[in-house]
Order: C-alpha cells, then structure tokens, then sequence
C-alpha cells in the first residue's frame, strides 16, 4: 500500500499533508526519512510522525463515555455529534457509533470503522447484554420488575424480550436494568408502560465490560482485542454490577 494512502488510513492528515511532512522529513519509515509519498508500506513496518509511532492496524476501535446533549451519528445539520466529541488523531477515519444512545442518554459508547465489527455489536441475533442505570419520577414497583422480567408489551403493541430491573437506592427511584436488544428509546418507553417516567440514562456496561470509573465525560479510551471479547460475551453480570451499585439481590 502506498505510504499517503497507509496514512491517511491511520492518522488525521489528508494526503496533500502527508506530502508536505515527507518533504519536511517528519515522517520515518523503519527509522529512516521517508524520501516519496508512494514508497510501499505492510502492516509490519514501522512509521512515525513527528516522533509518534502510527498504529499498524487499519481499524480503531474507541470506549466513549458518552455525555448529554450529544446526538450518536457521524453528522447532522442541527445537532452535536459524538464524533464531536473525538480528539484531532481520531477525526477523519470512518469511526461510527455502535448503535444509539439518545441525545439526553449518557455513558458507554462504542465507535469503530470496523464495518463487520459494527455489525456485530448491534446485530439483533447476537442478544449483547447492555446494563442502564435510570432515575425515576416515581417509585419502582414489585409490579413493573415483574412486567419487565415477562417481557412487556410497549403502549404501541410492541413486545419486548424478558429483561431484568433492580431497585438500587433506598427510595425504589433509582433502578439498575439489563436488556437484551435495542428497541428505539427502549428503557424509557418499558418505564413508561409501567406508569413511570426516565429521568435520567446512563449506560455502565456491555457483555461483560464495565465503563472505567476514571474515563471522564466526553473522553475516549482504545478497546483492545481483549477489551473487545470482553463486550461480546454474554455472560450474566447482574448481580456483580449490583453489588457494586451498593445492593444486593437474592
């Protein structure tokens, strides 16, 4: 592959820059400077810029904590997108979300310019567990777990799959829930159905991958191969992540 297109693959340049670094000598191909924009580059060669090694794989995969007011897409005319939100190194290289997380809707996000990856993640065949913190206009009742847990019927008719909530505080307000697909604004129209209202959503985990305590609002971090696994299995982690919200369930 030529080296303006391994680049521009990889890195937030556009090709006319690549050229003006090759011939400011930035860029260094195996430790040497890299003399044309069309030398032939693999993914076992080493490339710098500016000092800075260039990943070698062509694909990126990011963990976003997702904040409010930021809708998940790649563009639109009115509102602020979660690529928005993308440090400079990683604009320009295809990276889409995973799915939805409404606008007002925080928490974990994935993007990735790995089409098949991407499929996989939100391919309703798949059944990723995806575990929602939400707080409540009114108290969770004995009546609406057990309408989730059956799999409730929206106000539209439509059938959700059987899911399981848990009151996390004392007041019944504040409720941890897991699904196992991604209906439009789902949690929000479950809750509705049971007579209560969302007023807020976060989402703390997917398969068996927790968002990191110390991943701020707005900032992104790499998911590794293993990172990855870790999303993609579908191993139940209710109760550890109850725990770990201060309750307990029997």
């Amino acid at each position: 592959m030529r080296l303006d297109r391994y680049l521009s693959e990889r890195t937030e340049y556009s090709r006319s820059r690549i050229k003006e670094l090759i011939g400011a000598k930035k860029i260094l191909v195996n430790g040497m400077p890299a003399l044309k924009a069309n030398v032939n580059i693999t993914e076992s060669d080493a490339v710098e810029i500016a000092g800075k090694p260039v990943r070698q794989s062509k694909y990126i995969t990011l963990l976003l904590n997702k904040p409010a007011g930021y809708v998940s897409a790649t563009e639109d005319k009115t509102e602020k997108t979660v690529t928005d939100l993308l440090p400079p190194e990683y604009r320009g290289q295809g990276l889409a979300p995973a799915g939805r997380l409404d606008k007002d809707t925080e928490g974990f996000l994935i993007l990735s310019n790995d089409g098949d990856l991407l499929h996989e993640l939100t391919s309703p065949k798949k059944h990723i567990p995806k575990y929602y913190t939400a707080e409540l206009a009114r108290e969770f009742t004995e009546e609406a777990k057990r309408l989730i847990a059956e799999g409730i019927t929206l106000k539209d008719g439509t059938k959700c799959l059987p899911a399981r909530a848990e009151a996390i505080d004392d007041e019944g307000r504040k409720i941890l829930i897991c699904l196992h697909e991604g209906k439009y604004h789902q949690v929000k129209r479950m809750l509705a159905a049971t007579g209560n209202h969302v007023e807020k959503l976060r989402r703390i985990a997917m398969g068996n991958k927790t968002l990191p305590e110390n991943l701020a609002p707005g900032e992104v971090t790499v998911l590794l191969n293993k990172d990855l696994s870790e999303v993609l299995k579908a191993e139940d982690i209710f109760l550890p992540l109850l725990k770990s919200l201060g309750k307990c369930s029997s």
